[in-house]
């Protein structure tokens, strides 16, 4: 049987979800150390850091029935992390704190560390955690640029794929002239021999002159 709906789900696999996972649950600790209720920064950062992480998830289960959806979707997390982004440079600017640059030696830091297998929460721990509320902004940047990055090239690929293999609709189409091929043998899919007959000398009714 010739299946059209691509393998898809196996989200938790993707690099670009499990940093977008320790980047909400680093969001989540950093406004509850930082910002006092009733602050409505706190739930607009979390909304944010939880819409990266959500979004990457519900755009990979939907792969298998649309792509348009999963790279809609995909962009969408990619705009929230943005937009959580721009939050923590703003805690940084308005505390006159030091914003760490691409070529900061604690950038290049975090770049090492950012090499480690399997990187989890706990790999982090000590520079999002730390008592400088500066080092706790930068580090949790660092990570947005990253799952950034991976979520640009994610894109790249989900376009490229959409181009060259098409949606939903061409995979259908595609599975089911192969299957018409498969039950009739010919190559035509119609169920005749190719001459609009079905294999027998049967025309107008009769079985030969």
């Amino acid at each position: 049987m010739t299946h059209f709906i691509p393998q898809h789900g196996g989200y938790r696999n993707l690099l670009s979800y499990q940093k977008a996972e320790i980047i909400y649950d680093a969001t989540v600790k950093f406004t509850k150390r930082f910002y006092f209720k009733p602050d409505r920064t706190i739930d607009q950062m979390v909304q944010a850091a939880r819409s990266g992480k959500q979004n990457i998830a519900e755009a990979s289960q939907a792969s298998g029935t649309s792509r348009e959806m999963e790279i809609k979707l995909t962009n969408v997390a990619r705009a929230s992390l943005e937009e959580l982004l721009v939050d923590y440079e703003d805690f940084l600017r308005t505390r006159n704190e030091e914003a760490w640059g691409r070529n900061h030696r604690l950038t290049a830091r975090f770049r090492e560390l950012n090499r480690t297998p399997n990187a989890t929460y706990e790999t982090y721990a000590k520079a999002i955690e730390h008592e400088n509320p500066g080092i706790c902004a930068n580090s949790i940047i660092c990570l947005i640029h990253i799952a950034n990055y991976l979520l640009d090239q994610q894109i790249k690929r989900l376009e490229k794929d959409f181009l060259e293999k098409g949606g939903l609709r061409e995979c259908m189409t595609k599975a089911r002239l192969e299957t018409r091929r498969n039950k009739y043998g010919n190559g035509n899919g119609n169920g005749t021999d190719g001459n609009g007959t079905d294999g027998t000398n049967r025309t107008n009714g009769t079985n030969g002159p």
